[in-house]
């Protein structure tokens, strides 16, 4: 029999699979997820109104909620959001975070400002969600408007999937950046949903 559903962890579809694949992994049957859509990185202004609603509507079910975002262009209003709600992040001042830990990508941001990161995901949604979603199939023009002042592109590698090694490759190739790939497998992110603790379920009906 699972455990009951007590905490609520709302997400970028970004970082679905993942998220999916370490609760399942070590058990964390506890940690419900409701992800948002990964292309609203590219409208940022989406997000924390989403993630308020989602908040408003599930947050009464649950014992505790996270939320799995960094700032992501929001300009401080996702901030906002949790702060009204009271709830917490997972931890790491950027999504990225969530796959190299955070003392390893302050190391890369502080190595390169200029830099471009993929995950799996991203690399193998890259023309859906990037190239196309940002217009560039459309507009080649607008390329240095939105990649004019990146000096890399750096693959952050969970699985070892030559498929999405191939497509980011590619999108490297595609935005004229030299591509890095760092192998970060998920026990980064492993450690900061190891980190919610299991809580036990109580009548929240009132």
């Amino acid at each position: 029999m699972s455990s009951p559903k007590t905490t609520l962890v709302i997400a970028c579809g970004a970082i679905a699979h993942e998220l999916v694949h370490v609760i399942e992994a070590n058990g964390l049957d506890h940690i419900d997820i409701q992800c948002l859509p990964a292309e609203w990185h590219n409208t940022p202004d989406k997000i924390a109104p989403g993630v308020d609603a989602l908040l408003t509507e599930r947050l009464g079910q649950y014992e505790s909620a996270y939320v799995a975002y960094a700032d992501c262009g929001t300009g401080g209003h996702l901030d906002r959001v949790i702060e009204r709600h009271g709830v917490q992040r997972l931890p790491g001042a950027h999504c990225y975070a969530f796959f190299t830990g955070i003392n390893a990508f302050d190391a890369m941001a502080e190595d390169e400002l200029g830099t471009f990161y993929l995950t799996d995901y991203l690399a193998l949604n890259f023309d859906r969600l990037i190239y196309c979603g940002l217009g560039l199939d459309r507009f080649p023009e607008l390329m240095s408007t939105y990649f004019g002042h990146y000096k890399r592109m750096v693959y952050l590698a969970q699985f070892d999937n030559p498929d999405a090694l191939s497509a980011a490759q590619e999108a490297a190739a595609s935005l004229k950046l030299p591509l890095e790939v760092h192998r970060t497998g998920l026990e980064p992110f492993e450690q900061s949903l190891a980190g919610i603790p299991v809580r036990t379920q109580k009548s929240l009906s009132g």
